[in-house]
């Protein structure tokens, strides 16, 4: 069973923090170093106005990185994350980025307490970047 002094706000509608990250070339270089990913349109201001964008703009699965990171802080060591789905609506440009979200059910199950969560990243703007959703289970 759960030990409860060790589980997160289990409120519905609870806000579950926010993560936030100063994003640029620097960032999106190391996230291309780890995931061998250097397209020049992450890289170079050019190629990423050659491709439509005002500029060179992140990758989107730094922008999956962002919400999970808010998702493990938020659950701890007592959580699992089961499932997580994000949608790029937005690019992610030079700038500040911030994730969060709330917590949206709770339902018990035969394996545990599964939370849901609406998810977020934005930009310095709060223009949604990329709306997600997430499945938490604790037992």
């Amino acid at each position: 069973m759960t030990d409860a002094a060790r589980l997160p706000d289990l409120t519905e509608g609870a806000d579950i923090g926010v993560w936030t990250r100063e994003t640029g070339f620097a960032t999106w270089n190391r996230f291309a170093a780890v995931n061998d990913e250097f397209v020049p349109i992450h890289m170079d201001d050019e190629a990423g106005r050659a491709a439509g964008m005002p500029g060179a703009f992140g990758q989107g699965n730094l922008l999956v990185s962002y919400l999970h990171a808010v998702v493990r802080e938020w659950m701890g060591e007592s959580g699992e994350l089961v499932e997580l789905s994000a949608q790029f609506r937005r690019p992610n440009l030079k700038g500040t980025v911030r994730a969060g979200g709330t917590l949206t059910s709770l339902t018990r199950t035969d394996t545990g307490l599964e939370a849901r969560l609406d998810l977020w990243v934005t930009d310095a703007d709060d223009a949604v970047l990329a709306p997600a959703a997430a499945t938490v289970r604790f037992r």
